[in-house]
């Protein structure tokens, strides 16, 4: 297989290696020569680390570049059977790609998109034919999380969504097919994460470092939700929270916030720009807080420290579950799928139906009612499906 990919930034590059590694002939295609030498470059670090650490050796390094080729024409891309995109998020650029590419490849290529929250049907409108066209959404790094989202759009073939699928599956990562809604899987499920801690702060209620660290000790998430933020890029992850808001007609949910939205304006970006949530060395660390480092009490002093934690914890991951219920209650994915997503995609130590079904559905039931009936608001509506759940007392998984 031939395998065409637009983009060599940081996720194509991955994306290339990855297919590359399958035993694919990958194509890297970009505009821009330094940028195909920076991939290429990278590269060759990535697998001579690997070497070290003795996951691989010379030969596999060499048949793996041998494997890739760089090209600035889109042209090159001619016999490619799959090509994926990984360029900016930007419909209009996108689509513009797209019908470029059309007149270049066969009949039969498959047209995809990486994009994490775009409509796959708007991307797809943009060929002659539409139905060669889906999304596959790596996450990054592409070479080591198991995780790919597949999102056939309205008007993708049968046989375009069990080819990739099969291809994907080959290439040894883990499927999770999503309806083409905002967001798709994780960038839906996940808002919560992000949104509720924000909120948490915004109120007052505690400083960064107790949040993240309620999320870390009680939950066991690797890394707390403004760490998280931070190494992401609060530009990235509030144009994301921004994107899915207005794709679900301003539903309160997903409300963006404005401690974020200041903090990207002002060019606190995380990690990559040493100062977001947290200040950072040289070498990436946290060296303090950079917001956060006092709250106004505003009613958590009658909390003490593990009631607080256990406050913070339970809010955030009741909100998370709502998520993944209601995900579930609108047939974006199957219950295993949205599982799968959650713990392959970005690391959650459980999969959140599961965890609903640990906790117990009344639990989540009710904790959801508390917060509604404090702040009347319909961010913290119960999914019909939790209500129903509980009511006819089912769980997701069976229990053993």
């Amino acid at each position: 297989m031939v395998v065409g990919v637009i983009g060599s930034g940081t996720m194509g590059s991955g994306i290339a290696q990855v297919a590359a590694t399958a035993g694919c002939k990958v194509k890297v295609f970009d505009t821009k020569q330094e940028a195909l030498d920076k991939s290429q470059k990278a590269l060759e670090k990535i697998l001579s680390r690997l070497i070290e650490k003795g996951r691989i050796d010379k030969e596999e390094k060499d048949r793996i570049q041998t494997n890739i080729t760089y090209v600035n024409e889109l042209k090159e891309l001619s016999d490619a059977n799959l090509t994926i995109e990984a360029i900016i998020e930007d419909l209009s650029i996108k689509q513009r790609v797209f019908s470029e590419l059309e007149a270049y490849v066969s009949d039969d290529t498959i047209i995809a998109s990486n994009t994490s929250s775009l409509s796959i049907a708007s991307i797809a409108s943009s060929l002659k034919r539409p139905e060669r066209c889906i999304g596959i959404h790596f996450f990054n790094p592409a070479p080591l999380m198991k995780l790919v989202e597949v999102i056939p759009a309205v008007q993708t073939s049968d046989a375009v969504i069990n080819e990739v699928t099969d291809t994907i599956r080959d290439w040894k990562k883990v499927v999770a097919i999503a309806k083409d809604t905002p967001g798709f899987i994780v960038n839906r499920v996940a808002r919560p994460f992000y949104g509720e801690s924000l909120r948490i702060y915004e109120e007052g209620l505690a400083d960064l470092a107790i949040i993240d660290s309620s999320l870390k000790e009680l939950g066991g998430f690797r890394m707390g939700p403004f760490e998280l933020m931070d190494f992401i890029g609060n530009d990235v992850n509030y144009t994301v929270t921004e994107t899915v808001f207005k794709a679900f007609y301003y539903d309160p949910r997903y409300k963006p916030s404005f401690t974020q939205k200041r903090l990207s304006e002002a060019g606190y970006l995380g990690r990559k720009s040493g100062k977001g949530y947290y200040n950072y060395d040289e070498q990436g660390k946290i060296t303090s807080q950079n917001i956060g480092s006092s709250v106004t009490p505003n009613g958590a002093e009658k909390l003490s420290k593990e009631e607080l934690s256990q406050y913070i914890f339970n809010r955030v991951l009741v909100m998370l579950i709502n998520e993944a219920a209601d995900a579930l209650f609108w047939n974006i994915a199957s219950p295993e799928d949205i599982d799968n997503a959650m713990t392959k995609g970005v690391n959650y130590p459980k999969g959140l139906l599961a965890w609903a079904d640990k906790k117990g559905i009344d639990w989540c039931v009710n904790k959801l009612d508390k917060l509604y009936d404090e702040y009347r608001e319909d961010r913290y509506r119960c999914s019909p499906l939790l209500r129903r759940m509980d009511r006819e007392n089912r769980t997701f998984f069976p229990i053993n």
